[in-house]
């Protein structure tokens, strides 16, 4: 099963009872993707916005030096629980770098030091037609009072806010003590909020023994108001 099936299976709309939602047309009945659930975009959201704002975080601009971490290529699409894409969207993602730092003044101006001056720190992608995005980023990791790694996301679109949320390292020991993904009770909602990071092992830096991973994740919206009529 190829990975975007394997996403896309995932998000099967369930009831707490474990029953599918359908969307009956006639005889017909179309299986509705769960959407995915929101998450605190936390304290961190960067007050100072990079000049360089692209969907490359490990470069900054014109540098040839790379951010320190283990490179992650975050790719998905954007969609209606009725699968429809979506196009023309914003997907921003922002992080803390690999010495926990993130880029914001209340953390940042504090930690000057420790703080990787070539990572990006936050990043931006307009979906393309298939309601696909990409990043390159670097694989998450925790930070001081957060032990699961995460990568915050927001999506737009002309001007409104359409979802927040987190994506988190899927099997990573620290998500069973974040307090922040504890919230999400059910567990069928936490597993929406996971993603599969599988390393690439025919890569040039696997090879050389640095890591690189890949990851796909696809972000469900909630029913809008033309899918709510279709269905």
């Amino acid at each position: 099963m190829s990975l975007r099936s394997k996403s896309v299976s995932r998000r099967l709309a369930m009831t707490a009872g474990g029953a599918v939602f359908f969307s009956t047309r006639g005889a017909f009945a179309d299986q509705l993707l769960a959407p995915t659930p929101r998450l605190t975009e936390g304290p961190f959201y960067p007050d100072r916005l990079p000049l360089d704002q692209d969907n490359d975080l490990i470069v900054i601009g014109e540098s040839t030096t790379p951010a320190v971490g283990e490179v992650t290529h975050l790719t998905g699409r954007v969609l209606t629980p009725t699968g429809t894409a979506l196009r023309n969207a914003t997907v921003e993602i922002w992080q803390c770098d690999a010495n926990a730092v993130y880029l914001h003044s209340r953390d940042s101006d504090a930690k000057k030091s420790q703080q990787d001056q070539h990572f990006q720190g936050y990043g931006q992608f307009e979906t393309a037609g298939d309601g696909g995005y990409r990043f390159r980023t670097i694989k998450p990791v925790p930070y001081p009072g957060r032990p699961a790694p995460h990568i915050h996301i927001k999506v737009s679109q002309n001007g409104q806010e359409l979802l927040t949320t987190q994506l988190l390292v899927r099997g990573h020991a620290g998500n069973a003590r974040d307090g922040v993904f504890r919230r999400v009770r059910e567990k069928q909602q936490r597993e929406l909020l996971l993603g599969d990071f599988r390393k690439l092992d025919e890569s040039k830096l696997t090879k050389a023994g640095i890591p690189e991973w890949s990851c796909h994740f696809d972000i469900i919206l909630g029913q809008s108001p033309a899918d709510a009529k279709e269905g």
